[in-house]
């Protein structure tokens, strides 16, 4: 697991606690309700981190078992903190190898984790192999980085603190995987050769402050990991720079920015 994946230390935490309000919830409840219409019994949840769409399945899938799984143990144990439900069983598993009979589940659904996934093909194909026939792939990823407010202001804020070597990880992983030919290319090498349908999603990102929307950033995601790799006393001047960018766009109370993402469905 490299750094680009690992979601550890005082991550899952924040990731929990600032992450998930800023950026998740809109697109939680969105693919909830898409899964909704198939009224899936089985449903495997991939990247489900610390259970942001999770929590929505229970509450549109009333009959639903949910098995939730995730790369990251400790995103897992903070998930398990979050929901507790005996419809959903939490297992640690990568979406290239998942640890599951073929034909096992009506549903998948993988909010903005494919972006994470080394062999995204091999992921696909094993969605692929543990669905239905005619069940339901939903997953989705950021657009464009420039499509989302918060992500660019601190994108660029970063820029400036570390003019000779800047951290790539936002546009490079999260907003690094949005050209929907590669994707349906790569949807197809993977087995789903079926009906495949792509719809962009834009909704709106609140912050408490511009404050707390940088350290949901820069301390709450894989970002912390780049900026210390750079230097590691470095952190909070980070945050700070792009505390005070989203401040001087934003405003210094509560924020709101746009975000967008590109939600895709496929039939197995």
């Amino acid at each position: 697991m490299d750094k680009d994946t690992s979601f550890t230390g005082s991550i899952p935490e924040t990731y929990e606690r600032a992450m998930v309000p800023l950026l998740f919830i809109p697109y939680a409840i969105d693919m909830a309700r898409r899964a909704a219409q198939r009224r899936p019994q089985r449903v495997l949840e991939i990247a489900a981190g610390t259970g942001a769409v999770t929590r929505h399945l229970l509450q549109e899938l009333p009959d639903a078992h949910i098995v939730a799984t995730d790369l990251n143990e400790a995103m897992l144990d903070q998930a398990r903190q979050a929901v507790a439900s005996p419809r959903v069983e939490w297992r640690q598993a990568d979406a290239q190898k998942l640890p599951f009979p073929d034909a096992s589940f009506d549903a998948v659904l993988c909010q903005f984790g494919v972006m994470f996934f080394p062999d995204k093909v091999l992921a696909f194909s094993e969605a692929r192999r543990v669905l239905k026939p005619g069940g339901l792939y939903c997953f989705n990823v950021w657009d464009g980085i420039s499509h989302n407010d918060f992500s660019a202001t601190i994108n660029h804020a970063l820029a400036k603190v570390f003019p000779e070597d800047p951290p790539r990880f936002l546009p490079r992983m999260p907003f690094g995987y949005h050209d929907v030919d590669v994707i349906r290319g790569e949807l197809a090498r993977g087995g789903f050769s079926g009906a495949v349908t792509h719809e962009v999603v834009t909704a709106s990102s609140h912050g408490e402050s511009a404050r707390v929307t940088a350290l949901a950033l820069c301390q709450g995601s894989p970002l912390r990991a780049d900026i210390e790799a750079r230097d590691p006393a470095r952190l909070q001047e980070a945050t700070d720079a792009a505390a005070a960018a989203l401040a001087a766009k934003f405003g210094e109370g509560p924020i709101e920015g746009k975000m967008q993402a590109i939600v895709f469905t496929c039939e197995a």
